[in-house]
């Protein structure tokens, strides 16, 4: 039996060694994380020998292990040695090289954990600062210092400001300026989302920090960096600077306590003593009063995707509450293609744990005389197969497989998503999305067909625009 089932795991916060899931301390990391997933893998029904959560808990703890690493890290050891002397002006008025002359960095992809639900979130991050006493610093750096305080667990704001403090600290600069355009997948509204194909799949902050010269957010020096930053989206009417923190930010303050918990029922306590250990084991405090309710919202997105407990009434029609076409009827090679596309998804990554999101496009042939079939019917259909432990791959077939009876059997699908798996591990890969498609009957023999349906497929929205 595993530890949910005799609620052992549950002694791991207060005693730091349960014998039987596994140890919990600095010493082995690793192993209190994979111990902990499995637990949660249990409170979702799920089996963890199943092929493709064998080895979920491994690749869970290996990814926030990395994504984590920042509290590992001392920027002392990064700047040190990388201060270099470069002259300023000679006995003219102005600003430039190592003495007053504005540097910029800008564009650096970076991700972070959210300290409210422990999802990963995107940051675009721009760094500038004006060089004192005739030395600058290796332009690297500023990126790699950045990244030290990227990798733990945050909040836009204080995220801003740590970089701006141990930069300033670091590097003994005039003044330092942070701004931050940070993402967050928004969470879903399962009731909803059924009905609104308009659902934001992300919600945006964009915040500032500054030190020195900087300090006033008034200050010339300001325009000077909002400037160089044209063209990248930033509006300065709406940055947050140090001292405006919003602390309702992230989704999961308001949509989870207001919505999703009254649907899924009273959170399992054994599962939140799983997370907290995660949150010790990765080096923060769970105590710590920003991270006191992380664990049982964490929990109540991931109950989102229980293992066959989203009852998803489809109106019937799976049960024969509609007359699906006649597979065997005489082919008529007039039929034409009806389409529903962009119907919005959100599932949750069985391999990591961590959610990806998009957009489903489904393509049929039927004949003159035969209605398109309702499309809350298929928003039904894909919403109960999203909203589980998925790969792309099977979710892609199973809608497909799910739709061809009812259909006649010619039915194309093809899904679009960001993963934040994608961002969040060591391949980092931002901005990048997967397509994948499933072709059943005349669409898998019929070139033209194919082509015709998929080139009515509109262009994606980057990944940040969603």
């Amino acid at each position: 039996m595993g530890c949910l089932d005799d609620g052992r795991f549950a002694v791991v916060i207060e005693n730091g060694v349960n014998n039987d899931c596994g140890e919990v301390g600095l010493g082995n990391d690793g192993g209190a994380i994979e111990e902990a997933v499995k637990v949660l893998l249990e409170g979702l029904g799920e089996d963890v020998n199943r092929e493709g959560l064998r080895k979920t808990p491994l690749r869970v703890a290996k990814a926030l292990s990395e994504g984590t690493r920042g509290y590992r890290q001392k920027v002392k050891d990064i700047v040190q040695g990388a201060l270099f002397p470069e002259a300023g002006l000679d006995n003219r008025v102005g600003h430039a090289g190592g003495a007053g002359g504005l540097v910029i960095v800008r564009d650096l992809d970076l991700f972070s954990y959210c300290e409210s639900c422990l999802l990963p979130f995107q940051v675009k991050c721009h760094v500038g600062y004006v060089p004192s006493g005739e030395r600058v610093v290796g332009l690297s750096k500023l990126s790699r210092v950045a990244d030290v305080f990227a990798k733990r667990l945050q909040e836009p704001q204080r995220l801003a400001d740590e970089m701006c403090s141990a930069l300033h600290q670091g590097i003994k600069p005039a003044g330092v300026a942070i701004v931050l355009q940070c993402t967050h997948i928004h969470f879903p509204d399962i009731e909803s989302v059924f009905l609104d194909s308009n659902h934001k799949g992300w919600v945006k902050i964009l915040v500032s920090s500054g030190s020195g010269d900087f300090e006033n957010k008034n200050a010339d020096v300001w325009n000077d960096f909002f400037s160089l930053l044209k063209f990248r989206g930033i509006s300065v009417d709406k940055i947050h600077f140090r001292g405006s923190s919003d602390p309702c930010w992230c989704p999961s303050q308001s949509f989870l306590s207001a919505k999703v918990s009254s649907k899924i029922g009273p959170v399992n306590p054994v599962m939140i003593s799983a997370v907290a250990s995660i949150i010790e084991s990765l080096g923060e405090d769970p105590l710590r009063n920003e991270l006191i309710g992380t664990p049982s919202r964490f929990v109540k997105w991931l109950m989102n995707f229980q293992n066959s407990k989203f009852d998803v009434k489809l109106n019937g029609f799976l049960y024969g509450g509609i007359d699906a076409l006649n597979v065997n009827e005489e082919i008529n090679l007039n039929k034409k293609i009806t389409s529903e596309l962009n119907i919005p998804f959100w599932s949750q990554c069985e391999h990591h744990l961590l959610p990806f999101h998009g957009v489903v496009h489904i393509g049929y042939l039927i004949s003159d005389g035969f209605n398109p079939i309702g499309k809350s019917l298929l928003q039904s259909i894909v919403h109960f197969y999203g909203f589980k432990l998925q790969v792309q791959e099977r979710l892609t077939r199973q809608i497909a497989e799910t739709i061809s009876p009812l259909l006649g059997g010619d039915v194309i699908v093809v899904v679009e998503a960001s993963h934040t798996c994608m961002i969040s591990r060591g391949i980092e890969k931002f901005g990048s999305s997967t397509a994948t498609i499933a072709v059943l009957g005349r669409f898998s023999t019929d070139p033209t067909a194919r082509a015709s349906f998929l080139q009515s497929i509109p262009s994606p929205t980057s990944t940040g625009e969603q």
